[in-house]
Formats: structure tokens, sequence, C-alpha cells
């Protein structure tokens, strides 16, 4: 009876998992498709709820402690919120110019750079069967960004701008680098990610803010406003469901580091990103060619095995608390730095480092 009901808790907290995230994606998309000139402010909106549901929940809940603003905390997570921040706004540039069912392939060398800066800052060199995984990932994420002979009304419709891609590229860089910073950071926050959500999200709102003005979007949004034309509710109702759902990501993402091994976790990623590619052929009319086809098993692939290898290499000891623990990067910072969708998992082998 007890192993049936932790089977549905399971089965619960991964559905519940994949259902928001799937909901992030589509409804992000659909906002920057109405709205593609407005994906600051779109963004800034989606933190400033992210901030509001954080004090909603520190209301209702004990659990979730609002930190004391002091400048001297501020100016230790600074770091880490500068990287969030820049990162954020090459994921949703990213999502802007590439169609959903390939915002997978645009972003999927989160897993190589993740390895790469890890090793950097530890000063080790990786395992031959993690570098591997690494080579893996890598080759299917070029298997996805190489051109293919198509029909030319499916070539037009199918190739990214080589500038998404970039961005899908940069958005990696900086999610390697935020996984590691997240480390560094949680001691100026008590070893609390609640409370490390809440320093990114408010200042990466912050940070954000006057960029939105020096690309007059606020200018923009008056003159769509006027518009006869536009819909401002998809804007504004995406925004609130997107900080929503974004909420509830970060909930469900901490519940499955709780309840699930990373093994299970990889396999419900790997689940979500057949699905996500499927509703994107599906809701908005995508190309699925044979190179993106393989290009997102090949990552799917590489990213399970990496998850099996780790699994393989890391101590008995320590598979119950942090040597196994799916770090999910951004999940555990925060409902905004979710947004960003990667599915990598990142194990902390050395228990000096090791924060539980």
């Amino acid at each position: 009876m007890e192993n049936t009901s932790q089977s549905l808790k399971v089965a619960g907290v991964v559905s519940f998992y994949m259902f928001a995230a799937l909901v992030m994606v589509f409804v992000n998309k659909a906002v920057l498709n109405s709205s593609p000139d407005l994906p600051l402010l779109f963004l800034l909106l989606q933190l400033l709820l992210a901030v509001v549901l954080l004090h909603a929940s520190a209301l209702v809940t004990s659990k979730v402690e609002i930190p004391k603003l002091d400048f001297k905390t501020a100016k230790k997570v600074t770091p880490v919120t500068l990287v969030n921040v820049i990162g954020l706004v090459f994921n949703i540039l990213c999502l802007r110019g590439v169609e959903a069912s390939f915002f997978q392939i645009a972003r999927g060398l989160v897993l190589p750079l993740t390895i790469m800066v890890s090793s950097l800052v530890t000063r080790g060199l990786p395992s031959f069967r993690v570098i591997l995984a690494a080579v893996i990932v890598t080759f299917g994420f070029l298997v996805g960004v190489a051109p293919q002979s198509l029909p030319a009304v499916d070539q037009l419709r199918s190739a990214p701008s080589l500038v998404a891609i970039i961005y899908g590229v940069l958005s990696s860089v900086f999610i390697a680098v935020h996984a590691v910073l997240i480390k560094s950071s949680l001691p100026h926050t008590q070893n609390s990610t609640i409370q490390l959500a809440y320093w990114q999200n408010l200042g990466s709102a912050i940070l954000l803010a006057p960029f939105i003005l020096f690309q007059g979007e606020l200018y923009k949004l008056q003159d769509l406003v006027a518009s006869t034309e536009w819909d401002g509710r998809v804007f504004f109702w995406g925004s609130l469901i997107t900080g929503v759902f974004g909420f509830l990501l970060c909930v469900a993402g901490l519940l499955s580091i709780k309840v699930t091994s990373p093994i299970t976790h990889m396999f419900s990623s790997a689940a979500r990103s057949v699905i996500q590619t499927l509703l994107g052929v599906w809701i908005f009319s995508d190309l699925l060619t044979v190179n993106r086809a393989s290009s997102i098993i090949i990552i799917l692939v590489g990213t399970m095995y990496y998850t099996w290898v780790k699994s393989v290499e890391s101590s008995p000891a320590q598979a119950p608390s942090a040597a196994l623990r799916p770090i999910l990067k951004d999940l555990e910072a925060g409902p905004t730095t979710v947004q960003r969708e990667e599915d990598v998992v990142v194990w902390e082998t050395d228990e000096k480092r090791a924060k539980v």
C-alpha cells in the first residue's frame, strides 16, 4: 500500500511538472508571436509577478521566508542575479526567433557547456563517459542546426535565423555559468533557495527595467494599445499565466527534487521534449524535418546517458543526498529562471561543496 502511495505521488509530481513546463513554453511562444516587439517588458512582468507571488506565499505558509533587503547581501548575490537576467533575456529572444519545436535544439548545448564550466571551476577533468555524453549531445545540436535540402517553401519555414541560434547558444552559456554561481551564492541567503529566488527575481527586475526604457518598449506598447489591430489580451493574460505557471514550475521542480530520482526526472524530461515537439507541430504548424527529429533524439540519448553515468559514478553513501540530487539549476533558483526550461541534471560530488 505504501509503495502504491509513493508511486502515485511520484506520478503526480512528474505530471504536474510536465504540464507546467509545457504551458510555460507554449504560452510564452504565443505571447511573443502576438507581441514580438515587447520581449523585455513581457519578461519584466513575469519577474514582478514572481516577487508578488513569493510575498503572497509567505503570508500563507511559514516555509516561504522573504529575506531582509540589505546592501551587503545584494552585493554578494549581484553576480548570480546579473548572469540570471542576461540568460533570461537571451532565452526569450531565442524563443521569439525560433519555432517551438526547435527551441529544445537551439539550447541543446546546455549540458556540454555546464560540464565544461563545472570542470573549469573545480579544476577537475570529467571522466571519459561524461565527455562522451557531452560529445553525443553536441553532435545532436549540430545535426539540428545543419542545413537541410528541402523544397523552397519548407526551407523558408523551417530555417531558423542565425541570430536566434546564437541567442540559444548564449542562453546555454549563461545557464551553465548560473548553475555554478548558484552553489556559491546559496550561503549568502542562508542556503535557502526560496530566498535566493526572491533576490534574483527582484534584482533581475531592477536590472532589466532601464533597458526597457532604452529599447523604447513602453512607447511601442503605447503605439500597440492605440492600434485597433493589436489584441492586448493575449499579451496581458499571457504575462499573468506565465508568471503564475513559472511560480508553479518552481514548486514542481522542488517537489521533483524531493520525491523523484535523477533518472526518473530525465525520463520525464525526455517524454516532455517529445510532447513539446508534437504540440509545436500541431498548435503552431511547425515543420518537423528529419534533421530536427534526429537532433532531438540524439540530444535526449546523450542527456539520459549522462544521467546514467553520473548515477553509476556516484558513491552509494552520497546517493541519497547531494551527490544524486538533481540541482535542475534554475528550478532551485526560482520561478523566473525556470522559464529557461533546461533539463540538465548536475551532481555535486565533493562533500565539502555539496549543499542539501
